[in-house]
């Protein structure tokens, strides 16, 4: 039996609520290791990535409150955490970048979403052997409009066994402005989500399909989608 609206509200105060818990907790932790003799670098990484994860919680949790002010301020602190963490990570950590795109496209912030995306591809993702890489090359490139250079690595990724195929889809579908292929890669991308077991951060939320109908929206190809997993 699907949930109440007020029942869901509650649902998602509540994940609010731990989220920025979580935040305040990471943030006392990474506090306390700076200002211990000789700090690990590995681990203040790791911990801001943890910030990040947090900080992108609690944005998404305001973005399924309609908090939409609220909700920009959290993830542009999660850009700013995912940036951050980037320098000590180890090589081939591409997630960091797309988070840090992904948060700022969420927060409607075009012009942070432009830098990070700028950002991104100095580190040279497109250079990976990893789809990951290769994803987050195509993402940043969509941003900044470069949909042809995108559609390269969107073609890489799609044919990979180790990858989404309907994600890669999607990003190609963008770069080729194909709307028709675009809607069936979405709606496949939103069905994977509705029936998976486990969300990042335990948040029932396709952040993905968020970001990707948000690029697709600056192309006027969004698609006509709804589901429990969107705001």
């Amino acid at each position: 039996m699907p949930k109440s609206e007020a029942a869901e509200r509650e649902d998602w105060t509540a994940h609010l609520a731990r989220e920025e818990a979580r935040y305040r907790e990471g943030e006392e932790r990474l506090a306390d290791a700076a200002s211990a003799a000789g700090a690990d670098a590995d681990a203040r990484q790791r911990q801001l990535t943890r910030l990040g994860n947090a900080a992108g919680g609690a944005g998404l949790s305001l973005l399924m409150l309609g908090r939409r002010e609220q909700a920009a301020e959290w993830l542009a602190r999660a850009a700013e955490r995912y940036r951050e963490s980037f320098r000590d990570a180890p090589p081939g950590s591409w997630g960091r970048p797309i988070g840090a795109i992904k948060a700022l496209v969420l927060a409607d912030d075009w012009a942070g979403a432009e830098d990070a995306a700028r950002w991104a591809l100095g580190t040279n993702p497109g250079e990976a052997d990893s789809p990951i890489g290769r994803y987050a090359a195509a993402l940043a490139l969509l941003v900044l409009e470069r949909d042809e250079e995108a559609r390269l690595h969107a073609d890489a990724v799609r044919i990979r066994d180790d990858f989404p195929s309907d994600i890669g889809d999607a990003l190609a579908f963008l770069a080729a402005q194909d709307v028709m292929g675009y809607t069936t890669a979405i709606e496949s991308v939103l069905k994977s989500f509705e029936t998976r077991e486990e969300y990042l951060e335990d948040l029932p939320v396709a952040d993905t399909v968020l970001v990707l109908q948000a690029l697709a929206e600056r192309r006027h190809m969004a698609a006509e989608l709804s589901s429990p997993l969107l705001p």
